[in-house]
C-alpha cells in the first residue's frame, strides 16, 4: 500500500491560489509522486474559508510559528488582519492529514501558508526571509515532514 503524501493543492493544477491560478508540478514530478504515494490535496486557505481570487497577505512580525502563538499577524496589503482563517486552514489541514495517514507534506514554497523555508518578508517588498508558513509550521509541529517543490527530493517513498 502507498503511502500517503498531502500536497497543495496549487500544485496539483487547481486554481486555488490568491490570484486564482495553480502552479502545477512538472509532468515528470506528477508521475513519480502518482507512482509512489496516495495524494491528498489542500489548499489551507481555502479550507480556513478564504476565497479565491483574494488579496495577497503576507506574516508581519514574525513567521508561522509565531503566528500560531498570537506574536504575528497574516495581512493583506491593505492592513486586514486575515490570522484567524489562516489558523483555521492550518488546524484543517493537519486534522485531514492526519485523518489520512500522512507523514510528509509537499507545500508550495514562499507562501504565507505553506512556505516551508522562506516567506515573503511581510512588507510587500518582493523579498524572501527566513521562515516558514503558518500551516507548514503546524505540521511540522505535529511530526509531518515538510518539504516544497524546491526541495522534493527531500519526500522519502517506499523501498521498493
Amino acid at each position: 500500500m502507498k503511502p500517503t503524501l498531502l500536497v497543495s493543492a496549487c500544485l496539483l493544477g487547481q486554481p486555488v491560489r490568491y490570484d486564482g491560478q495553480a502552479k502545477p508540478l512538472a509532468e515528470r514530478d506528477w508521475a513519480r509522486l502518482r507512482r509512489d504515494f496516495t495524494l491528498i490535496s489542500a489548499c489551507p486557505e481555502c479550507m480556513g474559508g478564504l476565497p479565491t481570487p483574494r488579496p495577497a497577505a503576507e506574516l508581519r512580525g514574525g513567521d508561522g510559528a509565531a503566528a500560531l502563538h498570537g506574536q504575528a499577524t497574516v495581512e493583506t496589503a491593505a492592513g486586514e488582519d486575515i490570522s484567524a482563517a489562516f489558523l483555521r486552514g492550518a488546524q484543517a489541514c493537519l486534522r485531514l492529514a492526519q485523518a489520512h495517514g500522512c507523514r510528509q507534506a509537499l507545500l508550495k514554497a514562499n507562501s504565507p501558508s505553506c512556505g516551508t523555508r522562506r516567506i515573503y518578508d511581510g512588507e510587500f517588498s518582493g523579498m524572501l526571509k527566513d521562515g516558514e508558513g503558518v500551516a507548514a509550521s503546524l505540521l511540522r509541529q505535529a511530526g509531518i515532514e515538510v518539504c516544497s517543490e524546491e526541495d522534493m527530493a527531500g519526500l522519502r517513498a517506499p523501498a521498493s
